[in-house]
């Protein structure tokens, strides 16, 4: 039986392949087209969605790790001075950002969990908070994959932002190549602000990186912002400073406070001001992604969803009001920020994005909580991050994604007799 990291999504593969080399990959792909099975690439299970839920083939390409190659310089899409480098597509994010920094590397968005696969965290299109600069997707300038028939396949420049998030639809894939930047010592702190002032967008338009914590019944959200560092201080230890009010508050104290509300739900808006309040105000140097790290305290559901920039805020205050009223759970609602997107399937598609996201603690039925939030985020023409909870279609995705005719002729391509389909993709795609 094969579960997710929240429990909320599970299944019972006919057979787990952990092939050991791309001629494994394609082999396995081949078997099970021969004998009308299904096969669904699987990473870390870190997602909430259901799309490696299948009754066919998993393929655990876990052995598929480690940066293979670095040059100083990359070609169409990576800015002058950027490197480039060669990632196998089972490498966990922390690994991935481990082994730059080692180069003296990093991604151009630092991401604050580690333990998603490159493969995975680029078929759901992950992101961290950066006004300006795109996310792991965005830097993809070369994918080489096993397609719905077996074949080792290095994509095209045509079908890239068909591949850049594909939700595992087009084939497995086995390595990328990322532009990369220098890295950067930086500086990251977390404290509390006043909700208005986290909602003006002169919040996360005046650093680097920012995003923010908010609990509806709480007047100040618990903010972190992030930028290049001026100077270290050799005395500080490098550690992570979280947005969420784990970091701010401890494991045990938000566990304790989510236990209670379970119990006493009437007790939720209370409990919430009183962790806010106890937040203090941190900030520590050193390199980006350590310092951002942001692991949970508590397994959880999450919606997350992805909106126009110029209704983020009016977005995020409709969702605030709605579950003010009675839907109130242990934690935050998550606020981030991106550019526009090439991929043609990846949520921030085309717009200046900001994200929202809403988590639910395990135990806790998230049902309501997450329908109430999608009625908001499609009122506010929301599209979902793939990776979680969500309740769209094919028809909401032909009208929320331009190029989506596009993507299903790519799709046609690679996999013609849906090898790689499984029932969250057919009702999706439109199998």
């Amino acid at each position: 039986m094969w579960t997710n990291w929240s429990g909320g999504q599970r299944c019972r593969p006919v057979a787990t392949a952990r092939p050991l080399d791309d001629a494994g990959v394609a082999g396995v792909v081949r078997r099970a087209a021969e004998r009308g099975q299904t096969v669904r690439p699987v990473g870390a299970g870190h997602g909430f969605s259901d799309l490696a839920v299948t009754d066919g083939v998993h393929l655990d390409c876990s052995a598929f790790a480690g940066i293979t190659g670095v040059s100083a310089s990359g070609g169409p899409g990576a800015a002058t001075g950027h490197a480039v480098v060669r990632v196998r597509a089972g490498t966990t994010i922390g690994e991935l950002q481990d082994g730059l920094a080692e180069r003296g590397l990093a991604l151009p968005v630092p991401l604050d969990l580690g333990a998603p696969t490159l493969g995975g965290a680029l078929a759901v299109g992950a992101h961290g908070s950066a006004a300006s600069r795109g996310s792991l997707a965005e830097q993809v300038l070369a994918l080489r994959v096993v397609d719905g028939r077996g074949r080792v396949r290095d994509v095209p420049r045509a079908d890239l932002d068909a591949a850049r998030t594909a939700l595992g639809a087009l084939g497995v894939i086995l390595d990328a190549e990322l532009a990369v930047v220098p890295a950067a010592t930086m500086t990251v702190t977390r404290a509390q602000r006043p909700v208005d002032e986290v909602l003006d967008p002169a919040f996360w338009e005046a650093h680097d990186l920012a995003e923010a914590a908010l609990f509806p019944s709480s007047p100040t959200a618990l903010a972190r912002w992030a930028g290049v560092a001026e100077a270290t201080d050799e005395d500080e230890t490098e550690r992570g400073v979280g947005v969420t009010s784990a970091g701010a508050t401890g494991r045990t104290a938000l566990g304790g406070a989510v236990v209670v509300e379970r119990a006493l739900p009437r007790l939720a808006p209370s409990l919430n001001r009183v962790v806010s309040r106890l937040a203090r105000t941190v900030s520590a140097t050193g390199t980006g992604h350590r310092v951002l790290s942001n692991p949970p305290a508590v397994r959880y559901e999450q919606s997350e969803w992805a909106v126009p920039r110029e209704v983020l805020v009016g977005s995020l205050r409709a969702l605030l009001a709605q579950l003010a009223d009675g839907l109130e759970t242990g934690l935050p609602v998550r606020m981030r920020v991106g550019p526009a997107e090439r991929g043609w399937l990846h949520p921030a598609h085309g717009r200046a994005t900001g994200w929202i996201a809403v988590r639910v603690p395990r135990g806790t039925d998230p049902g309501p909580v997450l329908a109430r939030t999608a009625s908001v985020m499609r009122a506010h023409g929301g599209r979902p991050h793939w990776g979680t909870r969500h309740d769209f279609d094919a028809v909401d995705v032909d009208v929320a994604y331009p190029r989506f005719a596009d993507f299903a002729r790519v799709r046609d391509d690679y996999d013609p007799d849906r090898v790689f389909t499984n029932p969250a993709l057919a009702r999706l795609l439109g199998d």
